[in-house]
């Protein structure tokens, strides 16, 4: 693994200690002091080196104790894995036996993208994607209970968060042309992006990472949150800033008082509630389905609805002045109520 460890050196070097000395001793000046806070060794290890868990954490520990000579205080994410299929990863990197002593496990990482099958239309994806998302937390909360079992101070980033269309999996095809993306699906996507979001937030995931800031065709167009051809953001974008304005490290989540009877929105709604680090309280709607809704919040009159929906599209999230205790939500509508 030395050669591996010794490139990785030599490339931290490059972007963070004005360049390198070669294998023949020649120095390459680069000019860079970047401070880089994480490093993620490799990427996809199951898709895209197809590299065993016992191999991948011998490669860990020789890249890592290599770069750390480079840069003592970096931190080091390990796993990036595509699937979650396999606990075997998860078992063996977690187990500090399997590692040399002193190699730090600071974060373990890996990816959700919900796919639907070639023959389903707009309508029907949004039942596709939310299920798929289902599945996906309950593979969380099996891994997260591996992780709290072998390494509780591990921290989790799933940095990788998204959709991708069923023709973006045939891109790979000779004649391929990409089809046009309805707007519709940016509000889809990015719906789903924070439900996931506010589930992770529940389980106690560190890190929920939206995945990719710039896709085209031939590179995945459907999982970009801009629009390749002038750099406009799309509703995945908005809705990824809407949470990030609006909540933080230090909120605390707070218990919703449920209607009795059940709403008749229930369980197209998905509601959490915050009282946040800045003094204020709020309130995260997401509309799963692509129909209006309209949601009652006690005392929500006199406060401010921030929202992205179909009606916002590639444009910032808009804001009104709630009037009323209740507030109604359009399709794939997320949404943020900050209480008066």
């Amino acid at each position: 693994m030395k050669e591996v460890a010794d490139y990785y050196a030599r490339l931290i070097s490059w972007y963070t200690r004005d360049g390198f000395t070669d294998e023949l001793g020649k120095r390459h000046e680069s000019g860079y002091h970047y401070a880089i806070s994480h490093w993620e060794v490799l990427n996809e290890i199951d898709f895209e080196h197809h590299i065993d868990p016992e191999t991948y954490t011998r490669l860990y520990d020789e890249v890592v104790t290599a770069m750390k000579k480079v840069q003592p205080d970096m931190k080091f994410v390990g796993l990036a894995l595509a699937m979650t299929t396999d606990p075997h990863y998860f078992e063996y990197f977690l187990d500090h036996k399997n590692h040399k002593l002193g190699v730090p496990l600071d974060f373990i990482s890996y990816h959700f993208y919900a796919v639907p099958t070639a023959d389903e239309t707009p309508e029907v994806e949004q039942f596709t994607y939310f299920d798929q998302a289902e599945g996906f937390l309950k593979t969380v909360r099996y891994v997260e209970s591996i992780r709290k079992r072998l390494s509780p101070e591990t921290k989790t980033t799933i940095d990788e968060l998204g959709v991708i269309s069923a023709d973006d999996t045939a891109q790979d095809q000779p004649g391929h042309v990409a089809k046009p993306i309805e707007n519709s699906y940016w509000n889809l996507a990015g719906a789903m992006y924070a439900y996931i979001f506010g589930e992770l937030t529940k389980i106690g995931i560190d890190v929920s990472g939206e995945s990719q800031l710039v896709g085209f065709p031939t590179q995945f167009p459907s999982v970009s949150m801009v629009d390749w051809n002038n750099g406009k953001p799309n509703a995945r974008y908005w809705v990824l800033k809407l949470i990030h304005d609006n909540f933080a490290a230090g909120d605390k989540l707070v218990e919703i008082e449920p209607s009795t009877p059940p709403a008749p929105n229930d369980p197209y709604i998905y509601s959490l509630a915050f009282a946040t680090h800045d003094g204020k309280r709020r309130v995260l709607l997401v509309n799963k389905r692509d129909r209006a809704f309209e949601v009652s919040i006690a005392g929500a009159s006199g406060g401010q609805l921030d929202y992205v929906d179909q009606t916002t599209g590639f444009q910032p999230s808009a804001t009104a002045k709630l009037t009323a205790d209740t507030v109604k939500l359009g399709g794939y509508s997320v949404a943020v109520v900050t209480l008066p």
